[in-house]
């Protein structure tokens, strides 16, 4: 009996030794593993450093006490962590370790700001917590040096190495100290971070309930404020951290390859006060397809772009090579659609709000840039924006083109200017009101549409405009105090041009062209040139002119219906002459008739014309039609100058014919 209880007490003590030497030589290795991770960061020269590394083998639990690090880059990085424990750990092969759970606690992070060392941001996360975790066993290998771009890019490359069901923090806080009297510095308050589905560098989710801040600002007429906000239900979907890695790998300089970031980030309502009474609101925001294009945006071009502390004004030629450098990022950006909704600000005339703002970016360009409903006011009143747009803007060029501008001693050359018109297809604009000087009475806009395009170096050689519209009439104005009197009390315009050269033929023709002015008449024309060479389109306004000696006149095509203009000028001509309205009809039509005369001898065709001009006027609601063709080749800059010295002789180059219809 005595010798199996023997037996018994020393195989027990046998195998609790050897499960203590067991769990004493795990715990060796582990904290042998993590001195080597802490070694890279002093290799580089930085400082690093932990406290006690414990292991329990029953529950299969690590913990490591107080791990600091400090990296060798200026501005520096310091990291510390007031402990780190990973329950149930398993290394299913040499290269992985897992765990089902790990927390870190009470994570410092602080950094300052280049080129402001004055500058620095920290962070205090006090819990952080990774579910079904699985990574490296060790770090994959020393950075290349100790520059911020090398840290993030090590950094990078360790997450893509990370698998994780979940990574959340109930709370992080972030403290912006600027160095400096106000304005500067603030705090930033996120609750509820977690990120979901995390594997192979990709984020499936990252989801944020809510941020607070408070930022030391500079308000109206140099006075401190203090400017707070509140941001919730932030969220991004399908990250892939490959893209913002190729912005830190040189190996990607010549790589034109869009990388997608986000699928979408999406916000909720963000409100921002001011201690002087601004008050903001965003009911919401949505980005879709965002997506980084590492040929146009290195990290190190981006650096280059903040100038240094105490840095002098840049010179034309610094200003040009940083515009370029901006237009080169517009470029590097792919943005699917961005819509911001339900913007609102208080401001002393009153409240300012906008419905919608979208956009797009690919390539440097802008496909369109639409705002909806916007609603404001001015001294003279309430305005408003249905909608206004800008069509296919051409960013990253509009930078390069506004360096030409950056030397106000040497303005660049006109055809240079006319540039910028390439870089916009066209202006949309739809239900604008808005104060009619001091009347009281709105302006209304109902649709505005210019488009240009097909150009020939700067100048458009298409064009295309549509305008409706309405305005009161002011009887202060001698021009429409006739049209007060006759009891219009506004003018109402529907008005489209279209223009359009064709090289093959050498065509230029004006079409549609029409005219329609509410309860006085509506009007349509087209005009045709022939012979039209290209040089006419030359910003040289000598090599333009001389170019357009070559042109000739076309067809001429004039339809015109009256719709109550003639009874006004009737009525006008009758409170003049003081005579009835019948006899001022009378007096006009015989005054028409009368030069028929003499355009019978210049132009015989010109007698039907004016016969019909007289018809025209002579019964109220008629339609006038005439129609111009030229008799032979007639030199369109000869014909203006004939218009301005003797009209008939000018008619006399054209074969007319007119009628008239109800």
């Amino acid at each position: 009996m005595v010798k199996v209880l023997s037996g018994l007490v020393a195989a027990i003590v046998i195998a609790v030794g050897g499960f203590f030497g067991f769990q004493f030589y795990t715990q060796h290795r582990i904290a042998s593993e993590v001195d080597a991770a802490l070694e890279q960061v002093r290799a580089a020269g930085g400082k690093a450093s932990r406290g006690k590394v414990s292991f329990d083998l029953l529950s299969r639990t690590v913990t490591i006490a107080e791990i600091t690090a400090k990296s060798a880059a200026q501005p520096p990085i310091s990291v510390k962590i007031g402990s780190l424990t990973a329950s149930g750990v398993s290394q299913p092969d040499a290269a992985r370790v897992s765990a089902e759970s790990i927390e870190i606690a009470d994570v410092e992070i602080s950094a300052a700001m280049a080129p402001q060392p004055a500058l620095s941001l920290a962070y205090k996360v006090p819990r952080i917590i990774l579910k079904d975790y699985s990574g490296p066993a060790s770090l994959q290998g020393p950075q290349a040096s100790s520059s911020f771009a090398d840290v993030y890019r090590s950094v990078l490359a360790q997450f893509a190495g990370v698998a994780a069901t979940s990574i959340s923090a109930p709370s992080l806080t972030a403290t912006i100290n600027s160095g400096v009297a106000t304005p500067g510095g603030g705090e930033v308050a996120y609750t509820g971070l977690a990120m979901q589905g995390i594997k192979d560098g990709k984020v499936a989710s990252t989801k944020i309930d809510g941020v607070v801040f408070t930022v030391n600002a500079q308000g109206a007429g140099g006075k401190p404020d203090k400017l707070t906000g509140n941001l919730a239900n932030i969220a991004g979907y399908d990250i892939d951290t490959a893209a913002v890695a190729a912005l830190f790998d040189p190996q990607k300089a010549s790589d034109d390859k869009y990388y997608r970031t986000y699928r979408q980030i999406t916000t909720g309502p963000y409100v921002v006060t001011s201690g002087q009474g601004l008050n903001m609101r965003i009911d919401g925001m949505t980005i879709d397809d965002v997506g980084l294009r590492p040929s146009r945006m290195q990290l190190a071009d981006l650096l280059a772009m903040i100038p240094p502390p105490g840095a002098a004004p840049p010179t034309p030629v610094q200003a040009r090579a940083m515009l370029e450098k901006v237009a080169k990022v517009y470029e590097g950006l792919r943005i699917g659609n961005a819509e911001m909704t339900g913007f609102a600000v208080e401001t002393p005339q009153g409240p300012f709000k906008l419905s919608a703002m979208r956009f797009n970016l690919d390539s440097g360009k802008v496909n369109e840039f639409a705002i909806e409903g916007l609603d404001g006011r001015t001294p003279q009143g309430p305005f408003k924006v249905g909608r206004f747009a800008l069509k296919s803007l051409d960013v990253a060029n509009l930078m390069r083109m506004s360096a030409l501008f950056s030397n106000p001693s040497q303005q660049p050359p006109p055809d240079q200017a006319l540039g910028m018109l390439a870089l916009i297809e066209g202006v949309e604009l739809k239900a604008l009101a808005a104060p009619f000087k001091d009347t009281g009475r709105p302006v209304n806009i109902d649709a505005f549409n210019l488009d240009w395009g097909n150009f020939i170096g700067p100048i458009p050689s298409k064009l295309r405009l549509a305008l409706k519209m309405a305005a009161p009439l002011d009887a202060r104005d001698p021009g429409q105090k006739v049209l007060v009197t006759a009891g219009l009390d506004k003018a109402a315009i529907d008005f489209d041009l279209g223009a359009a050269w064709t090289e093959a033929s050498r065509a230029f023709a004006l079409e549609p062209v029409t005219l329609d002015v509410g309860g006085i008449a509506k009007a349509s024309l087209r005009v045709s040139l022939a012979n039209v060479p290209r040089g006419v389109f030359s910003p040289n306004a000598v090599q333009a002119a001389t170019m357009a000696g070559q042109i000739e006149a076309g067809t001429i095509d004039l339809t015109l219906r009256d719709t109550g203009g003639i009874d006004l000028a009737v009525a006008q001509y009758a409170r003049l002459q003081n005579v009835s309205r019948e006899a001022a009809r009378s007096a006009i039509v015989e005054g028409i008739r009368s030069g028929s005369e003499q355009a019978a001898a210049t132009n015989p065709d010109a007698v039907a014309a004016v016969q019909a001009v007289a018809r025209f006027v002579e019964t109220p609601g008629q339609t006038l039609n005439i129609k111009l063709t030229p008799l032979g080749k007639v030199p369109a800059m000869q014909l203006m100058q004939l218009l301005k010295t003797d009209p008939m002789v000018a008619l006399a180059q054209f074969r007319i014919e007119a009628s008239t219809g109800l």
